[in-house]
């Protein structure tokens, strides 16, 4: 018997493996990392020994959850780790671990991919020394270090704060917080955020905290370009028409999540304009079905909803996958998460609005800007394309190569998008979506693919 896959042992996943695992089923469980947890949680390696405390703060109690529960599923589902999905066609995944490929038939599949940063380029962005910031995030929490020994953090959404939280904390020296976010629109956004009262509480005491211990953070800055000779030495930034410069040797900024949802693509699944994440997702239901039988959606790869979200995604998609193929569930249990993540997408929606997207950039993002830096193509080449007439990103991609290079887009495709769209005069759901295409992420030379 074919069986069930599940990709990403972030949150979603696991908690998606627990369900099945629960009702008598074996799934394979695969993910990228050497151990579970997702981003969120990533775990330190074995031969470290920082405290949960330490590493995840007031997420310590749930991180420690979420790995103890896959450390007690380990002997009842097929768990692959160091495992990259690569591709879906006919029914099967392409995988490849340790250098060797593999071929997975399966009878449904639980998406839960995770998201990524969302970056906007400014000059400099390629400097060594820059890093977006849940790449910053990473150095500290799987590798024990900090990416320079003057930090500074730009952009917008919770996870700016979060990670400069977590930097001083460990001892770290964090120069400045520049959050493109006006103060105003976190005032405006209050009502809509009370209805997770201790997550909010979370952010109020990272943002307080921060103040206390000499870290300032300003409001409505927009980071300019960072400057250096060979790595970065200063960055330049405006708040309020004024313009301001830092010293400092490592920057790490990004403009909130962006979904993972190459898999999704690949797998057929139905896309959908939201205008919430700014993206295209795939469709799904209340229960995370995709348009597609057998493929189900759970966790931010379908949409950012925040690691609490996931859990319950995660069991939810599980419930309906075992539904599906004839089990009896829980109808109780089903309603309750669906209901619970009602409650915390109107959270979500409070939070867009206490981060709202920088529209400006689009237009302030100079022609000598490198926007894809895989194929190097700098937004003066983008711009030319649309002027040429070609406004559908694909058709654009195919003239200048934006988004054609290792990454196929992951990094600079909703830039490239928020370009297309300025300089055609259309909004941005019109210009259409980039297209996933095999491999996913990059395979190494002298891979033999299985067939």
């Amino acid at each position: 018997m074919k069986p069930v896959l599940i990709v990403g042992a972030g949150p979603a996943g696991i908690r998606a493996a627990q369900t099945l695992v629960e009702h008598g089923l074996r799934p394979v469980l695969l993910d990228e990392s050497p151990r579970g947890g997702g981003q969120i949680y990533r775990q330190q390696p074995e031969n470290f020994r920082r405290s949960p405390e330490q590493l995840y703060g007031f997420e310590a109690t749930k991180a420690g959850a979420i790995h103890q529960a896959l450390d007690k599923l380990r002997g009842q589902l097929d768990y692959r780790p160091e495992t990259l999905v690569w591709n879906a066609e006919h029914g099967a995944l392409d995988t490849l671990c340790r250098g060797r490929t593999e071929h997975l038939e399966y009878s449904a599949v639980i998406v839960a991919t995770g998201a990524t940063d969302r970056v906007l380029p400014v000059p400099g962005w390629t400097l060594p020394g820059a890093y977006s910031l849940g790449a910053a995030q990473i150095a500290l929490k799987f590798q024990g270090c900090a990416i320079g020994e003057r930090v500074v953090f730009a952009g917008s959404g919770p996870l700016l704060y979060l990670v400069a939280y977590q930097y001083a904390k460990a001892g770290a020296k964090v120069v400045a917080v520049l959050d493109s976010a006006p103060f105003s629109a976190q005032c405006k956004a209050l009502p809509g955020l009370l209805g997770q009262p201790l997550t909010l509480a979370k952010g109020v005491y990272y943002r307080g905290w921060l103040g206390a211990h000499g870290v300032p953070v300003h409001q409505a800055a927009h980071l300019q370009r960072i400057e250096g000779d060979q790595q970065v030495q200063a960055l330049h930034w405006h708040q309020a028409g004024q313009a301001h410069s830092l010293e400092c040797d490592a920057v790490a900024f990004a403009h909130g999540l962006r979904s993972e949802t190459q898999l999704a693509d690949l797998l057929g699944c139905r896309f959908d304009w939201d205008p919430l994440n700014r993206s295209w997702l795939p469709e799904r239901d209340r229960a995370g079905r995709s348009s597609v039988a057998g493929i189900y959606l759970a966790g931010d790869g379908a949409g950012i909803m925040g690691a609490d979200a996931a859990e319950r995604a995660g069991e939810r998609a599980a419930l309906a996958l075992l539904e599906d193929q004839g089990y009896t569930v829980d109808a109780i249990r089903s309603a309750d998460l669906e209901a619970c993540l009602a409650r915390i997408g109107r959270f979500r929606t409070g939070l867009e609005n206490a981060f709202p997207f920088p529209e400006h950039w689009a237009h302030e993002a100079p022609d000598e800007l490198v926007l894809c830096r895989c194929e190097e193509v700098r937004v003066g080449e983008v711009r030319t394309v649309v002027r040429e007439g070609h406004w559908e990103i694909n058709r654009v991609k195919a003239h200048c190569r934006v988004g054609m290079g290792r990454c196929q887009g992951r990094i600079c495709g909703a830039a490239a998008a928020e370009i297309i769209a300025r300089e055609s005069g259309r909004p941005l759901d019109a210009i259409g979506r980039l297209r996933a295409q095999a491999p996913i992420k990059p395979l190494p030379f002298g891979v033999e693919v299985a067939p």
